[in-house]
């Protein structure tokens, strides 16, 4: 049982989603003149919101990718606000958007120093070379995730696509650290 438990804090969830039909950016430009579209520079369209805050990204397929937000819910929540307000500014929009998480980030402090010398050698898919990062690379197979840990006993926990999967690879590697004795508590 691991000594201390680790502070979990989800910082970014990704999510797709589409609307399944073409949509006419620059309509929608016109009707919400704080969204950013330079289709010169970037095909999509910004659309962002302050609650929850998000931005979501709009392409002419009806795709959308938003960013920034916090939770898997509130992902969701943000895509279904921004489908809700285009209807409501005149954008014709059939179907509801069907939403998909793609990725969710999130910054750990395990409360106690790693020993990442040590971790590099004894953690299996593993990668670590401290003259070109200062982290160690960890490859998670259940949960697919990526885990980069640091000396401090922070970590940043990428590529889970729901939050319980997070909280896994976290335990996971939590208690495998502690088990190779690779945890420094301060007394």
């Amino acid at each position: 049982m691991p000594q201390t438990k680790p502070i979990v804090s989800v910082e970014n969830v990704v999510a797709s989603a589409s609307v399944d039909q073409k949509v006419d950016l620059n309509d929608i430009t016109k009707k919400f003149p704080d969204t950013e579209y330079h289709p010169d520079q970037f095909p999509g369209l910004v659309f962002r919101l302050e609650s929850p805050r998000t931005a979501t990204l709009i392409f002419r397929t009806g795709k959308m990718v938003c960013t920034g937000a916090k939770s898997e819910e509130m992902a969701v929540k943000a895509v279904q606000t921004v489908v809700k307000q285009l209807r409501k500014g005149g954008i014709k929009i059939k179907k509801d958007a069907v939403i998909t998480v793609q990725n969710i980030v999130a910054a750990i402090n395990l409360g106690g120093k790693i020993h990442l010398e040590q971790a590099a050698r004894k953690l299996p898919r593993s990668m670590y070379e401290p003259e070109q990062f200062p982290g160690l690379i960890h490859r998670m197979l259940d949960p697919k995730t990526v885990i980069l840990l640091f000396a401090s006993g922070k970590l940043v926990c990428t590529g889970a696509k729901k939050e319980a999967d997070v909280y896994r690879s976290v335990h996971n590697l939590h208690s495998t650290l502690e088990e190779k004795e690779l945890m420094i508590y301060d007394a």
